[in-house]
């Protein structure tokens, strides 16, 4: 007998069509059969061992988060709630071209440093692996769900280049070759980049071409954070969809925004470009967060001539007088590129979170408000954090625009990522919220997209550009990684002022046919492994 039927669901199955209802049967971490109409046909149903009553809820493949920040949290939080809760069965992890694989001591000391404020220092984390096969082997003693991973070029470029701002030799150019193929060959599903965060962002095209040619050699696909998302913006996403075409490399864009008073209203623009591409033969996705405000790092702001050299060399410059001014008039004047070209405005600028808990009254203000309430400037009160609390603060950047996250989620090519860091005191809420806010607010509560419409971006969509061939859709033999959801209740429950609250409406989430969530409450399974790219 079968292990688990659950009775009477909604199904929608991932593809966008019309829900129906049914008995699916699991077993053995797979879907064995689905019973479409059973009770009404009058047929003889499923049994099992194990029965559940799906009356009033909406059975779905298992959400993909398709830019996450998990790398260290899937390995020191078993619980995991953070995105179990949610409905993720699924993570893409290596993101925005900084990781700690593929790696050596020097690097790995080096990245840990730099992403601090992404994942935290790492204190509590073992890092008995260097290459990514071996990163992938540690997932696989049991995480709380599944992750995917891209190789980051930016931890790529510094183990074979170094933290400089230069063109790489032929032999360095080679060693990333070599690096990417390797971490290829070991599971990853593609590369990434962060082209605003360094060293990354020191790789001009023809390095970031070759790269991809190697990715797309093995059937992966390349996820650039491109150069701007501010004031060139549109030229950056041209730059990508370009390189990717000379090199013949898939193409997903990440957190696919248009942000800051330069972009208003200008999502059309975007989408006519992709749309373009498209009808001239490109393979291109994207994914997005559906609220308006960024994340990330204090240090990610500034200039990239202040970030060469890795963390150590950034202190040094903050920490003299006559380059600290030297950055402030980048930052505050002419715009650096760190902040997209866009001079900042310490208002949208908020701390969310800092390494050490001694800084926690800037956490929840922004830059702009801490200046005022100790009679300093702004630039005084955010190299002071930088320097004391060592490049660790987060921030969230209140620089999106509501129209033009609508009109990006409805793409064709879209698919859902909460771009979550789960580092801070006052973290982002998508970290907590993404799928949910997407299924409660922009389903039922404003209808910008269908309930069919929005699981398939948030599953089988996504799985299409994994080339997981047993995932994203509710279909006999496929893999029982599925969530159980109210559609009436389904919401967020993180905010902006208390962003660590799980969602409401979603009682059940399965991992490979166990179940990670119950009745509401996380349970004890560990039944994530890490995805492998699929061979060719």
């Amino acid at each position: 007998m079968e292990e688990l039927v659950i009775r009477d669901a909604d199904v929608v199955d991932g593809s966008g069509a019309d829900s129906y209802r049914a008995d699916v049967v699991v077993d053995g971490g797979r879907i064995v059969s689905i019973v479409k109409e059973a009770a009404a046909a009058g047929c003889q149903r499923p049994r099992a061992r194990r029965e559940l009553d799906a009356e009033g809820l909406v059975l779905a493949p298992g959400f993909i988060d398709m830019h996450a920040h998990s790398d260290l949290a899937l390995l020191r939080d078993p619980d995991h709630s953070a995105k179990a809760a949610q409905g993720v069965t699924l993570e893409v992890i290596g993101q925005d071209g900084l990781s700690y694989a593929p790696v050596d001591d020097r690097t790995l000391g080096e990245v840990r440093r730099a992403i601090a404020g992404w994942n935290g220092p790492g204190d509590d984390v073992d890092f008995d692996w260097r290459s990514v096969g071996e990163y992938l082997d540690r997932l696989d003693r049991g995480i709380a769900v599944n992750a995917a991973y891209l190789i980051p070029q930016g931890t790529v470029r510094a183990l074979a280049v170094g933290w400089d701002d230069r063109e790489a030799t032929e032999a360095e150019l080679e060693h990333m070759r070599r690096l990417v193929a390797e971490g290829m060959e070991q599971g990853a599903v593609g590369m990434s980049s962060g082209l605003t965060y360094t060293p990354g962002m020191y790789a001009k095209d023809a390095e970031l071409t070759e790269l991809c040619r190697v990715v797309a050699s093995y059937g992966g696909y390349y996820c650039p954070h491109h150069r701007s998302y501010g004031a060139g913006a549109l030229q950056a996403y041209e730059e990508m969809v370009e390189l990717t075409r000379e090199a013949d490399c898939p193409l997903h864009l990440a957190h696919a925004t248009m942000n800051f008073g330069v972009n208003k209203g200008r999502a059309p623009e975007l989408l006519t470009l992709l749309d373009d591409a498209l009808a001239a033969g490109a393979d291109i996705t994207l994914d997005t967060y559906p609220y308006t405000p960024g994340c990330t790092t204090l240090v990610a702001l500034l200039p990239s001539w202040a970030n060469e050299g890795g963390p150590e060399r950034v202190l040094e410059r903050l920490a003299d007088d006559d380059t600290a001014e030297r950055i402030r008039h980048h930052l505050e004047e002419t715009g650096s590129d760190g902040c997209h070209g866009v001079p900042v405005e310490w208002e949208t600028i908020e701390i969310s979170g800092t390494g050490d808990p001694a800084f926690a009254e800037y956490v929840g203000r922004t830059v702009l408000e801490s200046a005022r309430l100790r009679g300093e400037s702004p630039w005084t009160v955010a190299r002071r954090l930088l320097l004391t609390d060592r490049l660790a603060p987060t921030i969230l950047q209140h620089v999106g625009h509501e129209e033009n996250v609508r009109a990006i989620m409805r793409h064709r090519v879209h698919t859902g990522g909460s771009d979550g860091i789960l580092q801070g005191a006052k973290p982002h809420p998508r970290a907590y919220g993404t799928f949910p806010h997407y299924l409660g607010h922009y389903v039922r509560e404003l209808g910008v997209l269908s309930l069919e419409e929005c699981v398939a971006h948030l599953t089988s969509r996504a799985a299409a550009r994994l080339r997981l061939p047993d995932r994203g859709l509710v279909r006999e033999g496929y893999r029982a990684d599925l969530v159980l959801f109210d559609p009436a209740t389904v919401g967020a429950g993180s905010t902006y002022e208390n962003p660590r609250v799980l969602p409401t409406g979603i009682p059940h989430v399965l991992v490979d046919g166990r179940f990670v969530m119950e009745d509401g409450r996380r349970t004890d399974v560990l039944a994530g492994r890490s995805v492998r790219r699929a061979p060719r």
